[in-house]
């Protein structure tokens, strides 16, 4: 069961390995938004803060056999921060995509030293291929999203927010597998108990894409179920079911579930291009896509933290518009 301790050793163990990254003041007065900028990471997104403290963890054990490395399956982000730690490291990583991942994810992991096996449709087919793979090598398996080091080390991400706006009430947070929402909420739920009053705590709002409700499934059967995997940002979002450690954290402290479709997703991606110049990924952008498209609305006041949370994308189509905002254009 994660726990703030947990996010909180996380931080210690990777500091120097990974950025701070920026918190964006993006709102007014009236409206207080926060955008925390962890497209900046490195590799381009937040999983590089797990994939350090899986790896650094596991080095500290004696488990991390630098001749035979990691392995990792994953749309592709994944890969990337388990390559780029591995390479920082001084081991081997091989990561299995699905055949459908991004060619800029693919040629990034490729740069990053990686042994890349392309497999099946999807992450799941994927994963299976990783997990035969461990079978045969004793290579150290580094999960997307259901290992606690790699939910702790993205929790991470949190903590810097409330440490630099004490003050948030609310932090939004895209969920695929849910290793990031459970960190976030870890963190959120730890602060709880530092503060006067358990309504000072961060509240933490889930969203997911209609094509892709893991954890929003998985609260409505009580249990993680599988799911249909489509839509945008399926190449991020794209697990089948919700991690169990997800799981547990959202019945523990269950979170505002939110869902939202693929227009308002591209529509909050185009947005954080045009207006601030952030070349988020489809599933970066479903977290600001909540409130721009109305799916979650604000209280007065509320003070929120949004996470930008990957920017491994093709840029050639940041420049999307809705059809209605087309048909403005054209006029």
């Amino acid at each position: 069961m994660i726990n703030r301790a947990d996010v909180l050793a996380a931080e210690k163990r990777i500091k120097g390995y990974v950025r701070r990254t920026p918190l964006l003041r993006a709102g007014t007065d009236a409206a207080p938004l926060w955008l925390k900028c962890e497209f900046m990471q490195h590799t381009g997104v937040f999983k590089a803060r797990g994939a350090f403290n899986r790896l650094l963890a596991a080095r500290e054990r004696g488990e991390l056999n630098p001749a035979i490395g990691v392995v990792a399956a994953s749309g592709g982000n994944a890969g990337l921060a388990n390559a780029y730690a591995a390479a920082a490291l001084g081991v081997p990583a091989t990561v299995f995509v699905p055949e459908a991942a991004p060619r800029v994810k693919v040629e990034r992991l490729l740069g990053y030293g990686a042994t890349v096996h392309q497999v099946g449709a999807e992450y799941a087919e994927a994963y299976a291929a990783a997990i035969r793979y461990v079978e045969e090598s004793g290579a150290l398996f580094c999960h997307a999203y259901d290992q606690l080091e790699i939910a702790a080390g993205a929790g991470t991400v949190a903590e810097e927010i409330l440490e630099d706006e004490p003050g948030v009430d609310t932090i939004i947070v895209a969920v695929g597998g849910g290793g990031l929402y459970a960190g976030v909420a870890a963190a959120a739920e730890g602060r709880a108990r530092v503060v006067a009053a358990a309504e000072d705590r961060a509240r933490v709002v889930a969203v997911e894409p209609f094509n892709i409700p893991t954890l929003n499934a998985a609260l409505a059967a009580g249990h993680p179920v599988d799911v249909p995997v489509s839509g945008i940002a399926a190449d991020s979002l794209g697990a089948r079911r919700v991690g169990e450690i997800a799981f547990n954290m959202a019945s523990r402290v269950p979170p505002t579930s939110v869902l939202v479709d693929d227009s308002a997703i591209a529509s909050a991606r185009s947005q954080l291009w045009s207006e601030y110049r952030i070349p988020a990924e489809y599933g970066a952008a479903a977290a600001l896509s909540a409130l721009t498209s109305g799916a979650y609305v604000p209280r007065e006041g509320e003070r929120i933290a949004v996470i930008v949370c990957g920017a491994n994308t093709d840029a050639s189509t940041l420049e999307y518009l809705p059809e209605s905002d087309k048909q403005k254009a054209s006029r």
